[in-house]
């Protein structure tokens, strides 16, 4: 099982399935958001996915028309992305993942839009837009 939190401690989730995609976006809005070079998301089975503790203090913002970002009222973690195109999955964001789940080999997504001083050097796969564009 997968868990994880926001900061503050107030919002939990877990999933009950294994993460079947990792990827490393490099979109403005992404960098935005984490306030980094990227944003790692790992993609689990939405029917496993579940709320342990505090929907209450949850948000959602809409960034786009095909992705919702849930994040915690109190201190501002983003939790988790559902993409509209992929109904079946939840993306949580790995740096709200507890401890180190078995993961497959991560991509990097929107890397023409990537941050002009970040140099990405881990050879691997690389896409302009979505991976299946």
């Amino acid at each position: 099982m997968i868990q994880g939190g926001c900061q503050c401690g107030k919002a939990r989730y877990e999933a009950d399935s294994a993460i079947s995609d990792l990827s490393h976006c490099h979109c403005s809005m992404c960098r935005k958001l984490h306030g980094a070079a990227f944003a790692t998301y790992a993609g689990v089975a939405r029917d496993t996915f579940r709320w342990s503790m505090g929907e209450d203090v949850l948000r959602t913002y809409a960034s786009s028309d095909k992705i919702d970002r849930i994040f915690c009222s109190n201190c501002g973690s983003q939790l988790v992305v559902f993409y509209t195109p992929e109904p079946d999955l939840v993306y949580l964001t790995m740096g709200t993942v507890d401890g180190d789940p078995d993961c497959p080999l991560p991509y990097h997504q929107f890397v023409a839009s990537k941050a002009p001083w970040h140099e990405i050097t881990d050879g691997r796969p690389q896409h302009n837009a979505w991976p299946d564009d």
